[in-house]
């Protein structure tokens, strides 16, 4: 097998396991060492990575994950496209836990978090759409034809945790346009455009946030449960989007960069 990869899925809770017969290529970046080894595979004659992104033992939480070390290793094996399933809240009742979300917006409420490659020079990469369009669109036809329900666009609001969110929180983000809230999504799709890497997030509801219903609010054992319940159909869903994309990028993540001098070298 080649140590190289077109393709990737930085995966959350329940997917370490997501590929069989893999290898692993341990990598180094200026940025520390990612989450853990990259894994690779082929699926389809496609040569795939996955990368775990809290850890294979989940040893990272959500503010701690090396985000830039995890986009830059992609990239440095060769990795242009990716799609980055992850659990959400739901902040509206039609959201409810099980839900499939292809979210097309995103809102960052994080604080603290290194956010980009370049602290030096002037470069600022768009990033009005932070989602890839063919990506979304894949994924949107293969769950069509997978008969799979998935929710085509909606904003997530990406909050800094670990802790969840009060009911005020929770109601004031549905109140400004949210339609899922995460702890993830936050750098990791600026960075990703950044590098100029087609990244496409697939949000998987695994309960209603504190606002929308009363009751108790969300427990990580309810995250976990729901994640658990859907991880085949999410799986199937991802292993069959990645063999679907298209071998060729001409979408606008492809043309981030076009006509900025950057003040470091990319992989």
């Amino acid at each position: 097998m080649r140590q190289t990869a077109e393709l990737a899925v930085i995966g959350g809770s329940g997917l370490y396991a997501l590929l069989d017969d893999v290898r692993e290529r341990p990598v180094d970046t200026p940025y520390g060492s990612p989450s853990d080894p990259v894994m690779l595979a082929e699926i389809g004659g496609r040569r795939i990575a996955f990368l775990p992104r809290h850890g294979r033992d989940h040893r990272y939480p959500p503010h701690r994950i090396p985000y830039r070390a995890n986009l830059w290793a992609l990239r440095s094996l060769g990795v242009r496209q990716i799609l980055a399933p992850c659990a959400v809240g739901g902040l509206r009742p039609e959201l409810g836990p099980g839900t499939f979300v292809l979210p097309d917006q995103l809102v960052d409420r994080t604080s603290g978090r290194a956010q980009t490659y370049y602290d030096r020079g002037a470069v600022h990469v768009p990033f009005a759409d932070p989602y890839c369009p063919v990506g979304r669109r894949t994924v949107r036809e293969t769950a069509d034809a997978q008969a799979v329900s998935v929710r085509d666009g909606g904003t997530m609001v990406v909050v800094e945790g670990p802790r969840f969110s009060t009911r005020a929180e929770s109601a004031w983000y549905a109140g400004m346009g949210g339609s899922v809230v995460n702890m993830t999504g936050h750098p990791e799709a600026v960075l990703a455009r950044e590098l100029a890497l087609c990244y496409t997030a697939i949000a998987l509801v695994t309960d209603y946030d504190a606002g929308v219903q009363a009751g108790e609010g969300v427990t990580q054992e309810d995250v976990f449960k729901v994640f658990a319940e859907n991880i085949a159909t999410l799986r199937d869903l991802l292993l069959r989007a990645i063999v679907a994309l298209p071998e060729e990028r001409d979408c606008p993540c492809s043309h981030s960069l076009d006509g900025i001098v950057l003040p470091i070298e990319l992989p």
